[in-house]
C-alpha cells in the first residue's frame, strides 16, 4: 500500500473560507491536491492558470510537490496594486500637509 500524506487546501472569500482536508499520495502536487478537493467545482472562479497557489502563505508553483500537513492556499486575484495604494496615500499625504502649511502662513 503506498505511503499517504494528510494536506488542506482552502479557499478564502470576503466572507467565508471552505478547508478541505485530504490524504494523498506520496509525490502529489499542489495542482492534484486542489482538483481533488472539489474546491473548483463549488468555485467556479478558481482557475489554475490565473490564481496562484501557496502553502503556509508562501508562493508556491501548481507542480510542487506536497509533505505531510502542507495547508494549500488558493489565492484569488488582487483587486488593486498594494505598491501602488501605497504610492497614492503617500501622494496624498503630501498635498494634505503641504496645503495645512500654506494655510497657515496665510493666517
Amino acid at each position: 500500500m503506498a505511503e499517504l500524506i494528510t494536506v488542506e487546501v482552502v479557499y478564502a472569500l470576503k466572507d467565508r473560507q471552505d478547508l478541505v482536508t485530504l490524504k494523498l499520495p506520496v509525490g502529489a502536487t499542489a495542482r492534484e491536491a486542489v482538483e481533488r478537493s472539489g474546491l473548483p467545482e463549488r468555485f467556479p472562479e478558481i482557475d489554475l492558470a490565473k490564481n496562484k497557489l501557496g502553502v503556509f502563505a508562501k508562493l508556491i508553483k501548481p507542480d510542487a510537490v506536497l509533505r505531510d500537513r502542507d495547508r494549500v492556499e488558493i489565492y484569488r486575484p488582487l483587486i488593486a496594486d498594494p505598491k501602488e495604494v501605497r504610492k497614492q496615500r503617500a501622494a496624498e499625504g503630501k498635498v494634505m500637509k503641504k496645503g495645512s502649511s500654506e494655510r497657515e502662513a496665510v493666517s
